[in-house]
């Protein structure tokens, strides 16, 4: 027999096995699909492939502040004396010779005072801009990291860069490697949440969704993005003349067709589908009560300073307390409008109008109720912005420093780490990085991150990549 007909052969057998076992796994079906349809399991919660974490756990959860557009440090929490002397006088060349720029490549740089002044703050009297009061009142809570830098230098490879180690889209943000290692411990809930608001600035830059996609991770553990203002999840009610029995018989029908399929062929994919659909299931009664805040007292919601359901930066901060307490693994909030090429000065102060007394709040929320301790707060924009001008009241890009901050869950708090030049053009001090940065908040999950991978395309992946990232243990309480 010639090699086409034993091909033929082979197609043929093959084809007749497949349809022995789709005619005789009818029976069986029809018993799960009876079972199903009349005692519908309810939705677990997402599972992880570490269990247990390989290191001691001293946070549970993230929740992530991201400041979308790329925050002034200069204008926020790092103190400079003499880029103010200097003001309106040229940019030393010896920073900025065959340096990188983003919109002021070749042009003529001049160096630009911070805009507000710095006061001190806090039990050790660290300076901080003066529009940030309130978060200055919770800085013995606080670790201010003042060396960070990052690769990239325009929006979204950098928002690529802090979400999922790497400037080319499509690999694994962190909030899905964390729920990929830990799970979830929400049975109703996903694991993944992303809140989005948009201030008074009105610069509404668009936060792709890829930001919080799995990439080659199973698509289970993508974020999933709640709206802050109207139907949290649109198309999550049930038409008018459905019930929510006949909804659950639906799906349960569905999910027993979804797993003879899932035996004949094993695609992965098919599994996330089951899971997906008892989710959004679930979500169908869990959400509504999410977003009830008449169980929130007057006094917490005075704290936060919101009105529930408004949209704001501070009701998606409650929103996030709300969501940690019933077990969400990892919370990443988008307030955009931070890049401030003009204006810098009323800019920056419409953003600590928005955000100062919500960071506050949800550091003292979380306290309060005991969830502090195993909660790892982390505050940051994808990149900072230069010490000279632009346009003569804003700042450009700037990848070679930044200030971020952590609270919570196994931080030093009180600590300044770091520093950057005494214009604030670069982190000379302690420089960490942003896969450092990964390092540590894996590490504070329980989580190593120089064994934490998974194979794609024939290499080892990893959220800090293959740089020689490193736990930044000095900030370590």
């Amino acid at each position: 027999m010639n090699d086409s007909r034993r091909a033929s052969a082979d197609l043929r057998a093959a084809l007749a096995r497949r349809a022995f076992l789709g005619r005789s796994s009818q029976g069986v079906g029809a018993v799960a699909l009876a079972s199903l349809a009349g005692d519908r399991a309810a939705a677990a919660p997402l599972p992880g492939v570490l269990a247990p974490p390989p290191l001691p756990q001293r946070a549970k959860r993230v929740i992530w502040l991201s400041m979308a557009g790329g925050p002034s440090h200069l204008e926020t929490f790092d103190h400079k004396p003499k880029l103010a002397e200097m003001h309106g006088q040229p940019m030393p060349e010896s920073l900025t010779k065959g340096q990188q720029l983003a919109q002021l490549q070749g042009q003529k740089l001049v160096c630009f005072g911070p805009q507000h002044p710095f006061v001190p703050m806090g039990p050790a009297g660290t300076h901080l801009c003066e529009l940030f009061p309130h978060i200055g009142s919770v800085l013995g809570e606080i670790c201010l990291v003042r060396s960070m830098t990052t690769e990239a230098i325009n929006h979204d490879p950098a928002h690529m860069f802090m979400n999922t180690g790497s400037q080319i889209a499509g690999r694994p943000s962190m909030g899905s490697w964390v729920t990929y290692g830990l799970g979830s411990e929400a049975a109703d809930l996903p694991g993944f949440v992303v809140l989005t608001s948009l201030g008074k600035g009105g610069q509404n830059q668009p936060i792709a969704a890829r930001q919080w996609s799995s990439g080659f991770l199973p698509s289970r553990y993508q974020g999933v993005q709640l709206r802050g203002r109207g139907d949290p999840v649109l198309y999550l009610g049930n038409p008018a003349g459905i019930t929510r029995e006949r909804q659950g018989r639906d799906i349960s029908v569905i999910n027993a067709l979804n797993a003879q399929h899932d035996a004949l062929t094993g695609d992965p994919e098919i599994a996330t589908r089951i899971a997906q659909y008892e989710m959004a299931f679930a979500m169908q009664a869990s959400v509504p009560e999410l977003m009830d805040m008449s169980g929130e007292s007057a006094a917490t919601l005075e704290l936060y300073g919101c009105r529930p359901g408004d949209g704001s930066f501070a009701s998606n901060c409650l929103l996030a307390r709300r969501l940690a307490e019933r077990g969400v693994r990892f919370i990443q909030l988008y307030h955009k409008d931070w890049d401030h090429h003009g204006g810098v000065k009323d800019g920056v102060r419409l953003k600590a109008e928005e955000i100062d007394r919500a960071c506050m709040a949800l550091i003292t929320d979380l306290k309060k109720l005991g969830m502090l301790d195993s909660t790892l707060v982390v505050w940051a924009g994808e990149f900072g912005r230069t010490p000279m001008s632009q346009g003569g009241s804003g700042r450009d890009h700037h990848n070679k420093a930044m200030t971020v901050w952590l609270a919570g869950g196994g931080v030093r708090g009180g600590l300044v780490h770091g520093a950057s030049d005494e214009l604030g053009y670069a982190a000379v001090e302690n420089v960490c990085t942003v896969h450092d940065l990964h390092a540590t908040m894996l590490h504070l999950l329980g989580i190593r991150h120089d064994a934490f991978s998974v194979k794609f395309q024939g290499l080892d992946a990893k959220l800090t990549g293959v740089e020689g990232a490193r736990v930044i243990g000095e900030i370590l309480a």
